[in-house]
């Protein structure tokens, strides 16, 4: 800072840096001013109308009583008012009869879609790939069945598939045999089998659970549907435990599925999602038969 003023005359502060650097006393300009005080009036009006400061206990609720809930169930109840046509028709039809209407699989699938990623992305996938370890829902391959019966009743109630531990049942060379087959099985479509493989197969009663031609079907419906009981289609090489392969296959056949007394043993539950065990209405649960139908699998 310079002493004295080197610029005398001059609306400066006589505060001076590098010689020529001066702090001026000119007023801002009008428009800046009124831009200031008009800012002000728009914080009062603003803490008169809408909340704003602490008045005792509780914020200021405003003239005009806004508040953030307010305004989103009001939304929400112009959302719901424009949704209540087509949720009231879907209410009354089949999940088959909105598949077959295009305008209204349409809606339920946009719906649909927050119900699938909130309830089931988690272990399928956002869009049905199934994470590792879970099912895929975008193929054909289906356990219990793709038709919207069988989903409504998958989704109504849960899953729990069992398959027991052979560990006690069978010898080592018979597991190495029989998981060998399982793999020539996956390998080839169903074609590769050893005979050895397939006695086996018939004899330790593997056909009760996977049908007599190791396809999962306990029985063929005329429809083109089935009645299974969960257990794998050992022919189409869809593993449902990955990675898949001998060691795999071995791993299941010796320490099963769901066995509580077995440690090593292969976990496979999917929850109950209707109310009041789960948390879906049965609506919910007709528009994620739909969602799930319509992923490319369903039948």
């Amino acid at each position: 800072m310079a002493d004295p003023n080197p610029f005398p005359g001059e609306n400066n502060t006589g505060h001076v840096w590098d010689d020529n650097i001066r702090e001026l006393k000119n007023p801002p300009p009008r428009w800046w001013m009124q831009g200031f005080w008009l800012s002000i009036l728009w914080v009062i009006g603003y803490s008169i109308l809408y909340p704003t400061w602490p008045l005792g206990e509780g914020p200021n609720r405003g003239l005009l009583g806004w508040t953030q809930i307010k305004e989103y169930e009001q939304g929400l109840a112009r959302i719901e008012a424009k949704r209540a046509e087509f949720e009231d028709r879907i209410r009354d039809l089949s999940a088959d009869q909105i598949l077959a209407d295009p305008g209204l699989k349409q809606y339920t699938l946009a719906s649909a879609k927050v119900l699938f990623g909130d309830n089931c992305a988690a272990c399928h996938g956002s869009g049905g790939q199934g994470n590792p370890g879970y099912p895929v829902l975008a193929d054909d391959d289906w356990l219990y069945g793709g038709t919207t019966a069988k989903l409504t009743e998958t989704i109504t109630g849960g899953r729990q598939s069992l398959m027991p531990a052979h560990q006690t049942m069978l010898t080592e060379a018979e597991v190495d045999t029989l998981a060998h087959w399982v793999v020539a099985m996956a390998e080839t479509g169903g074609e590769g089998g050893s005979e050895a493989g397939w006695n086996l197969f018939r004899s330790k009663g593997c056909v009760a659970c996977h049908g007599q031609t190791a396809n999962g079907h306990v029985v063929d419906l005329p429809n083109g549907d089935f009645i299974g009981v969960g257990a794998a289609n050992l022919r189409d090489g869809i593993w449902r435990f990955e990675p898949g392969g001998f060691e795999s296959a071995r791993h299941t056949i010796l320490y099963g599925v769901n066995q509580k007394d077995v440690p090593e043993s292969r976990s496979a539950v999917m929850p109950a999602f209707a109310q009041p065990a789960g948390k879906l209405s049965a609506q919910d649960i007709k528009k994620l038969v739909v969602y799930v139908h319509s992923l490319g699998g369903g039948r």
